[in-house]
């Protein structure tokens, strides 16, 4: 992921009940985290919409902790896009140290077109594959 171009960040306030009894952030709250910077960075992709608007769900992710985050640290999440098929893409995502420069944690989730009426997979809308080829400056 280090050769990817993170267009989108959101800083994270860190709160007291993110951390676990060894002080650091706990595993399970990084989805959160992750949850934050896509919500944000869509609505920079496509603007305000509703939830009954979303044609999309999360299929798969995986994630891989490189570094413990803590209280102090001053994070914010990195989104991007790197390639969209025929009915999902692929959304990278990571938990970067403003201070240190140093990325803690990345996250991979491929995420497929859905109809809510069918409970089915369907194709990527244009309108979507068209903001995000806007957004990221190239053809997607």
């Amino acid at each position: 992921m280090n050769d990817l171009k993170f267009k989108h960040s959101i800083p994270v306030q860190l709160r007291f009940n993110d951390a676990d009894s060894l002080g650091h952030i706990n595993n399970t709250v990084y989805f959160s985290f992750y949850d934050l910077g896509k919500g944000e960075y869509f609505k920079a992709v496509k603007g305000d919409f509703s939830p009954q608007e979303v044609d999309i769900v999360i299929v798969h992710a995986e994630v891989d902790f490189l570094a413990p985050v803590f209280l102090s640290d001053e994070i914010e999440v990195q989104t991007t896009i790197s390639e969209i098929g025929n009915k999902s893409f692929t959304l990278y995502q990571q938990i970067f140290d403003t201070k240190t420069k140093t990325v803690k944690c990345v996250c991979k989730t491929v995420m497929v077109g859905f109809d809510q009426k069918t409970q089915t997979s369907k194709p990527i809308s244009d309108e979507w594959r068209q903001a995000i080829s806007a957004f990221e400056g190239k053809k997607m």
